[in-house]
């Protein structure tokens, strides 16, 4: 138990030294290490562009060995986001038959932000934006630019 604490403030000093790109990390209560405040810029080329969105993170009492969560708190368009009020987020790294304890924090923000620039509609959570993202780029862009302006606002 102790090697994962000591472990996670570890790559909280890293991330918040020298964050991702695009991303700033606060922990929820300083007395939990295990929630973390995610404020993720929307990427200059996508449609999220302008937008500061909100996640939470979430990291198991067993990490590394089990998989962070990631939530998004913003109501984001994006085929890999579920549409509901919990905002899970489908990453393939998070699956606990994907993840590696070797993985780090600061990765998992990474991909986060890139799936932002490029939405994986074929391992999608919501079915129907993924269809919209495949056939109607134009529209799928414009909804996602419009609910970033409408919720994304810092």
């Amino acid at each position: 138990m102790a090697g994962g604490q000591k472990r996670i403030g570890k790559e909280l000093a890293e991330v918040t030294k020298d964050p991702p790109e695009g991303i700033t990390v606060s922990l929820v209560s300083e007395a939990d290490i295990y929630n973390w405040d995610i404020q993720l810029e929307g990427p200059e080329d996508s449609p999220y562009a302008g937008g500061t969105f909100k996640l939470l993170l979430a990291l198991p009492t067993d990490y590394p060995f089990k998989p962070p969560t990631l939530n998004f708190k913003t109501k984001v368009y994006h085929p890999n986001v579920s549409n509901d009020d919990k905002g899970s987020m489908c990453l393939g790294m998070l699956r606990s038959e994907e993840w590696k304890p070797s993985s780090k924090i600061s990765g998992v923000l990474r991909t986060a932000r890139n799936l932002l620039i490029e939405p994986n509609p074929d391992d999608a959570v919501e079915t129907q934006i993924a269809e919209q993202y495949k056939s109607s780029r134009k529209d799928f862009d414009k909804i996602a630019r419009d609910w970033t302006k409408k919720y994304a606002k810092a």
